[in-house]
């Protein structure tokens, strides 16, 4: 679609770069100044996200050929605010031709560094104004080098950002950090469905394809972003307090897949008691046809295989406990979001903890036997891994890796032991405040040990550091019996970890 003319474009200029003529559009920048990937130093991501400025929000249109191994052309429209004065705007892209780029709805010049687009604007930018970029680019579908971004479907598409793969789709500031609200316009041919993240707003049909909108609101970062395009079903029901859900499902599959649907309002309910309100508008379960060995929480619309609800080897209190997995991620991961990658397991500990609340709850697996068994495997996790709030880079090449079992059940371990330390009406306040109180926003290791704290009238740093941080596992409160087992094996695995994101490679799961 037309850029639209950002009305802060005739803003005051700083330099003398405002007398290069409009038509000068060219793909390079200058050669005396070199263009380079930047970053906002996280720690186990270094080069992700970008400074200088504040997404406030992406509109992204999507044109899908009719073919899942074919480029969709793309428009990115990103409005954000300045945070600093930049004569250069870096953006995380990569895997997709950049046909143009417009910056307040003048050409701007671009080239590519590293796995950022780095965009010099006619003029330059200003802090505290705002500014409106257009990138008109392909993404593409067929894989790369590189891991996620989107999955090919048997029917169509679907995406898994997570963790650092969003800018496989498309230009943007890929860190948790920057929640931004979305748009969503993809345009398909007859016979395809588009879903995305939030609410839709409009169907527009024409001669031979449809244009679906879809809205967020509230913010998301980017590796929340969902779109699934295929020739799938839609079904749509109520939950909890008529909060209205929608699951998609390829064509013909409803019926098999309509018990395992039917399950969310309850499980909603479930959640509800113990962390409070749903925190957004929408829910649904998006049921790919594909191998992704994995299911992962995209805001307000989780992504599961297909295969997750047909596998007869699976106990129904296990696919629930996994659905219930992703659901808690809505409150813990998507709401309340890492402010960096090292808080993960403020993520991942709180979807598994809730995970295995539910799995005792509704299928009798002891919650205190499978923190024991996590506790005599801890100091092992954390060899490998390090320490649930510290835990080590992946290998290169091998950025899933950062899911392992010590953000996992190492995370739902040292919530398991501050229950045990202030109480279970202390840790039960403490979550809800904790989702109540940065709904809508990111927060940190430190945010929740200050929290708990507060919650429970004494400081605890000093019980939950050697938790998070250490490179032993502390004595359990309530169970000095428990024993660590030695660490065996103190380098990191080659291989992504089984996860309860990666159900079907539990083949443990039928027996326990």
């Amino acid at each position: 679609m037309p850029p639209t003319p950002h009305p802060l474009a005739a803003r005051r200029r700083r330099t003398a770069t405002a007398l290069l003529a409009s038509a000068v559009c060219v793909c390079l920048v200058a050669a005396s100044a070199p263009a380079e990937p930047l970053g906002i130093g996280d720690r186990l991501f270094p080069h992700l996200g970008n400074p200088g400025y504040d997404v406030l929000s992406y509109d992204l249109s999507l044109s899908y050929p009719g073919s899942n191994d074919r480029p969709l052309e793309a428009v990115t429209t990103i409005d954000a605010r300045l945070t600093a004065d930049l004569d250069r705007i870096n953006l995380d892209f990569t895997h997709g031709t950049v046909r143009s780029v417009d910056v307040d709805g003048r050409p701007a010049a671009f080239t590519g560094a590293g796995e950022d687009l780095v965009i010099t604007p006619e003029d330059d930018l200003d802090e505290g104004e705002s500014t409106q970029i257009t990138v008109r680019h392909a993404s593409d579908p067929v894989p790369g080098d590189r891991e996620g971004g989107w999955v090919r479907t048997a029917d169509g598409l679907a995406m898994a950002n997570q963790a650092d793969a969003a800018h496989l789709v498309f230009p943007c500031n890929d860190h948790p950090s920057d929640k931004a609200m979305f748009t969503f316009r993809i345009t398909a041919p007859d016979g395809h469905t588009a879903v995305a993240n939030g609410l839709p707003t409009g169907a527009d049909r024409t001669r031979g394809a449809t244009t679906w909108t879809y809205r967020t609101l509230h913010p998301m970062a980017t590796e929340l972003a969902q779109v699934s395009i295929g020739r799938s079903t839609v079904v749509h029901r109520s939950g909890p307090h008529g909060l209205p859900l929608r699951d998609v499902v390829p064509a013909g599959r409803r019926a098999e897949a309509e018990p395992w649907l039917a399950k969310t309002p309850a499980q909603i309910s479930w959640m509800e008691e113990r962390a409070g309100r749903y925190p957004f508008a929408t829910y649904g379960l998006l049921l790919a046809d594909a191998s992704t060995g994995f299911a992962l929480e995209t805001q307000t619309l989780s992504l599961f295989e297909r295969d997750l609800f047909t596998d007869p080897a699976l106990p129904d209190w296990y696919v629930e406990s996994i659905m219930v997995h992703e659901l808690a991620h809505q409150w813990f991961g998507n709401s309340v979001g890492p402010r960096t990658w090292s808080d993960l397991w403020l993520s991942e500990g709180h979807a598994t903890w809730y995970e295995a609340l539910y799995a005792e709850e509704k299928g009798g697996r002891s919650l205190e036997a499978r923190m024991r068994a996590a506790y005599e495997a801890s100091d092992g996790w954390r060899a490998a891994g390090g320490p649930p709030a510290s835990p080590r880079p992946a290998e290169p090449g091998r950025k899933i890796g950062t899911f392992r079992p010590n953000v996992y059940a190492g995370g739902a371990l040292v919530l398991y032991a501050l229950r045990q330390e202030i109480g279970r009406t202390a840790f039960e306040r403490l979550e809800r405040e904790w989702v109540t109180r940065h709904r809508d926003g990111t927060a940190s290791t430190s945010d929740f040990v200050r929290l708990a704290s507060d919650v429970a009238g004494r400081d605890l740093t000093g019980f939950l550091h050697p938790w998070l941080h250490g490179t032993t596992t502390p004595p359990m409160p309530g169970h000095p019996e428990w024993r660590a087992a030695a660490a065996r094996d103190p380098k990191p695995a080659r291989r992504p970890v089984p996860s309860p994101h990666r159900p079907v490679h539990r083949p443990d799961a039928g027996r326990e």
